[in-house]
């Protein structure tokens, strides 16, 4: 009986003193990994993207002599200083719902690694290439990746990969306002720098941009990785859209055949194209009301369009447009720019005014302003979609119904079969 007392003690030793190392294996699939690609921005989005990220936090990691805060890295003294801090972001991930590989793949390609010390316009020794690994493992499979996209890079005639890999030494968190950011700015870009080489792009096809070389377009410049200012615009702005010039959507690594003039690097952009040649463009996050004059600028130019769209103008009586609309078939007058329904012919009547009566506008479709312009009381209306100047509204309608006197120049015609 001895022996199974023994053996019945040193059972309960071994879970004594055993088992709180299993109970600390439960957690050793949470790991993380310091990154460093350039401004931390963009970068902590990007991986907070990632299925199986717990959490991306940006900071300064392996820098000596100097402070670790945002004030102290970007001096001048300190801008090609070998000691200066890089900013990284830490990631913490779930190594059972993403693997080391995945995370160090979307690194290399969500920057440009052949460059030293810099990633566009962001130029020091802060912004460099980094990898900073905790263990072997780590490091080796790190070695190897880059190896791969070297060869990759190689291939599509890029030089050589800047990006160091050694361990981490120090890391210190970056101040509140530079967690999050892209939450707490939500009027921006995203810098997308990469060099458009991917791992596999295998299913990576082509896109045709002969329709981009005809006539007015609207391109999209859009990320190659997740943008949160991307999928705001699209959101907010874009995906709204009903105008008669097309838009499409491109990234930087797509404009083959097209004339850009503008930098690819800030997503989202707004290019707008004549025949395949930049004629202007905007860089960042834009507001529908600021997209659409600039696309009154792009589709009306210097005309009595843009002038009353954007200026508060006034049709002339009778004018061109207004002997065009005033007999149209049945259907539907939508805004110029947005393409959304504004009145209807069924609400049109002959007021003799020399502009365009209705009745009631489509429901939802505009709104009302006080106008005291001229020494005048009016009340103005403005298009919901775009922000345009539609015109005025009066009480001196048929059968006391309202007089909706609208400027012909701004609306185009749609027959009801054609409408939205």
């Amino acid at each position: 009986m001895k022996p199974i007392v023994k053996i019945k003690n040193f059972l309960l030793l071994f879970f004594v003193f055993i088992s709180p190392s299993l109970e600390a294996n439960k957690t050793t699939h949470i790991d993380t990994i310091y990154l460093g690609s350039g401004c931390f921005w963009g970068a902590e989005k990007g991986y907070e993207s990632l299925d199986g990220v717990i959490d991306a936090q940006s900071g300064y990691a392996n820098g000596y002599g100097i402070k670790p805060n945002y004030r102290s890295i970007i001096q001048l003294k300190n801008k090609y200083n070998d000691n200066n801090f890089a900013e990284v972001v830490k990631i913490t991930y779930n190594s059972n719902a993403i693997n080391l590989e995945k995370i160090l793949k979307h690194f290399f390609e969500t920057h440009d690694p052949t460059q030293l010390n810099r990633q566009g316009n962001d130029i020091g020794t802060q912004y460099r290439s980094t990898i900073l690994f905790s263990n072997e493992k780590q490091r080796q499979l790190a070695i190897e990746i880059m190896e791969e996209y070297q060869e990759l890079l190689i291939n599509a005639g890029y030089g050589k990969v800047r990006t160091k890999i050694e361990p981490l030494d120090n890391f210190y968190f970056a101040e509140d306002y530079h967690q999050d950011y892209l939450k707490k700015n939500p009027n921006g870009y995203c810098p997308d720098l990469s060099t458009g080489i991917v791992f596999n792009d295998a299913n990576k096809t082509l896109l045709n941009n002969e329709p981009l070389r005809k006539g007015k377009q609207i391109l999209v410049l859009d990320s190659q990785n997740y943008c949160p200012y991307c999928e705001k615009l699209k959101l907010n702005v874009t995906d709204e859209y009903k105008g008669s010039i097309p838009i499409s959507y491109r990234t930087s690594d797509q404009l083959h055949g097209l004339q850009v003039f503008s930098p690819t690097w800030a997503t989202p952009s707004i290019i707008f194209l004549k025949n395949g040649k930049e004629v202007f463009a905007h860089q960042g996050y834009i507001d529908h009301k600021d997209f659409y004059e600039l696309l009154g600028k792009f589709k009306l130019g210097d005309s009595e369009a843009f002038n009353v769209a954007f200026n508060k103008g006034t049709d002339a009586r009778f004018c061109k447009e207004y002997e065009i609309f005033k007999n149209t078939p049945d259907g539907v007058f939508i805004d110029k720019l947005s393409g959304m329904p504004l009145f209807d012919t069924r609400d049109r009547f002959v007021s003799r005014s020399g502009w365009l009566s209705f009745t009631k506008p489509v429901e939802g479709s505009v709104y009302e302003l006080p106008d005291n312009s001229y020494g005048m009381r009016r009340t103005e209306i403005r298009s919901i979609s775009s922000d345009i100047h539609l015109g005025h509204v009066f009480d001196d309608g048929p059968n006391g119904l309202p007089r909706y006197c609208i400027n012909a120049t701004v609306l185009e015609f749609k027959p009801r079969n054609e409408a939205i």
